[in-house]
C-alpha cells in the first residue's frame, strides 16, 4: 500500500501501557456486565448504560497520555492503523454527506493485552472489536503478528480490512442496522441469532469493501497483490475455517461471522459496487442464500 502524505487520524486514545484495570467501567463493574448480559441476552452496551449511568469509561484515575513503544515495529503499526482509520474517516465522512446524513466519527483506542470499554471487559484474545456502548474500535496491536503467525494473513491491506470492518460495525449503528439486529434477536431462537449475527458481519465485511472502493478512488494507495491478502484474511477467518482447524469439525449452526465463501463474496462485493445502499441485502436474502 502506498500510503505518503495521508494523515493519521486526531480520533485515537492510546492506552497502550496503562495497567490491565484503566477504562473498566467502575472498576470491575466490566465483568459484572459481562455477566449480567450473558444471563439475561441483552446487548452489554445496554446494561453499562445503567451501571456506568451512560458515562464515558473510568480510568481509575490514570490517563491515557502519550505512549511511545520501545519496538520500531510495533509504532509503525500504530502509525499505519491511526492512517488508515483517517482514511475511513475521509470516505465514510463524504459518503454520508451524499446520503444527506452526518458521520459521527468514531474513536480509535490502542491497548496492550487488556482494555475496559462500555460494553465490559476485553483481552487481545478477542481481536479487534467495535464497542457500540461508546462508538469505539478497539485495536491490540499484536494481533497483527497473530495474523501473520497463526492466521498466515500476511500483509498491509489485510490489516486495513481488519480496520475497515470494525469501522463498517459503526456504520451499521449509525444506519440503524445494529438496532434491527438485537431487536430480531431478542425475539429469536438460538439458530435464528447466530443466522442474524452472520448477516451483522458479513455486512461489515460489504462496509469494508465498501470503504476501500472509495479509498482507492481517492487516494489511489493500493499496489499489485493487496486486494488478494484482504480477500485471503477473509477466507483465513471465516467460521468454517476456524472450526476446522480448531476442533476438526464443523457446526455451521453456530457460525457467527459466517463461511471463508461468503467473507471473500461480501467484501469484494462492496470492493467492486462501491454501493452503500447494497448492504440492505444481507436482510433481504434468505440465510442459505448469503
Amino acid at each position: 500500500m502506498k500510503l505518503d502524505g495521508q494523515e493519521e487520524s486526531e480520533n485515537v486514545e492510546d492506552r497502550r501501557g496503562l495497567s490491565a484495570g484503566a477504562g473498566v467501567i467502575g472498576g470491575g463493574a466490566g465483568v459484572v456486565i459481562l455477566i449480567l448480559a450473558l444471563i439475561f441476552k441483552v446487548d452489554p452496551a445496554k446494561i453499562s448504560q445503567f451501571i456506568g449511568g451512560g458515562n464515558a469509561p473510568q480510568t481509575n484515575g490514570q490517563t491515557a497520555g502519550p505512549y511511545q513503544s520501545k519496538d520500531p515495529e510495533e509504532e509503525k503499526l500504530a502509525h499505519f492503523t491511526k492512517v488508515i482509520f483517517g482514511d475511513t474517516e475521509v470516505i465514510w465522512g463524504e459518503l454520508f454527506q451524499g446520503m444527506g446524513k452526518q458521520y459521527v466519527k468514531p474513536k480509535l483506542v490502542l491497548f496492550n493485552d487488556q482494555v475496559g470499554s462500555a460494553c465490559g471487559q476485553a483481552d487481545a484474545a478477542v481481536g479487534p472489536f467495535y464497542c457500540g456502548g461508546d462508538q469505539n474500535v478497539y485495536i491490540d496491536l499484536s494481533f497483527y503478528k497473530d495474523m501473520q503467525k497463526s492466521l498466515d494473513a500476511p500483509g498491509e491491506f489485510a490489516r486495513a480490512y481488519v480496520v475497515a470492518h470494525e469501522v463498517g460495525h459503526h456504520v451499521q449503528s449509525l444506519l440503524g442496522y445494529s438496532d434491527q439486529v438485537h431487536q430480531a434477536k431478542r425475539s429469536s431462537d438460538q439458530v435464528e441469532a447466530h443466522h442474524m449475527s452472520v448477516r451483522l458481519e458479513l455486512q461489515a465485511d460489504y462496509f469494508a469493501g465498501v470503504w476501500a472502493y472509495h479509498a482507492q478512488k481517492k487516494f489511489n494507495f493500493l499496489e499489485k497483490g493487496d486486494v488478494e491478502t484482504a480477500l485471503h484474511a477473509a477466507n483465513q477467518i471465516g467460521d468454517d475455517r476456524l472450526q476446522q482447524k480448531a476442533r476438526g469439525t464443523v457446526v455451521p449452526d453456530t457460525f457467527t461471522h459466517g463461511t471463508s465463501k461468503q467473507r471473500m463474496g461480501w467484501f469484494n462485493k462492496g470492493f467492486t459496487t462501491g454501493d452503500v445502499k447494497g448492504a440492505a441485502a444481507l436482510f433481504d436474502l434468505p440465510y442459505e442464500k448469503l
